[in-house]
């Protein structure tokens, strides 16, 4: 696989793999720090936080996630089923105001046959998607392009959620 050059996610990628240590879950330790900038969570509510994906599939590809650490969505109770879905809707709405999607792919894999690069905490992810989006260079350089850096997807996707 080619790469294309992305400087900015150093300082993400260097963080993330000092500060893990084996056994410790990435969105526990994010959620307890209360650094919400730099660990780009952009909203908490009682239950759970909307923060971005640092490896996005797209602009705007943001992670709903429970404050309890569960592995799968019927560990969630009630409350806190209703919690992540309201954040669900919320961010849905709020990507669609600041960047106009015309679809969205909204996922939950649960264990690591499935997918889940954070297996024992579940998350839902919500990628907006838009006609043309899978252009030629990941199937032509298995490459993909990544048009707006971190920081600035942030401050778009902080302010229409404080809207909320």
């Amino acid at each position: 696989m080619e790469n294309l050059w992305a400087p900015w996610r150093s300082t993400y990628i260097q963080n993330t793999t000092n500060k893990i240590n084996e056994g410790e879950c990435l969105f526990c330790r994010l959620h307890n720090e209360h650094q919400d900038e730099k660990n780009l969570i952009v909203k908490r509510s009682k239950f759970s936080f909307v923060i971005l994906n640092a490896f996005p599939y797209n602009v705007g590809h943001i992670m709903v996630v429970p404050y309890r650490h569960v592995p799968s969505i019927e560990a969630l109770s009630d409350d806190e089923m209703i919690d992540v879905f309201h954040l669900v809707k919320a961010s849905i709405e709020a990507i669609r105001k600041a960047y106009n999607p015309q679809g969205f792919n909204v996922g939950i894999n649960i264990g690591r046959v499935a997918g889940a690069g954070v297996e024992n905490h579940v998350h839902i992810h919500i990628v907006p998607r838009w006609n043309g989006d899978a252009n030629f260079m990941p199937v032509i350089s298995n490459t993909k392009v990544i048009s707006e850096a971190l920081v600035d997807t942030y401050s778009k996707l902080y302010a229409k959620l404080k809207e909320e």
